[in-house]
């Protein structure tokens, strides 16, 4: 790998435009967020739940 000092300055330029474009989400945004998490989380867990569940009635009945 081929580390140098213009590699190092494209990084470094990159970082700024993303830090220049990127805003702090407004409390609506943030709530909408936080919703879509959780749902995602809880439907997952439910998933696995019923993947275990079913696991242990077919392999030990």
């Amino acid at each position: 790998m081929n580390i140098n000092k213009e590699s190092i300055r494209g990084f470094l330029k990159q970082c700024e435009r993303v830090l220049r474009i990127s805003k702090k989400p407004d409390n609506e945004e943030y709530k909408t967020v936080s919703k879509v998490t959780g749902i995602g989380i809880i439907i997952i867990g439910v998933i696995g739940f019923i993947i275990a569940l079913l696991s242990q009635v077919i392999f030990y009945s």
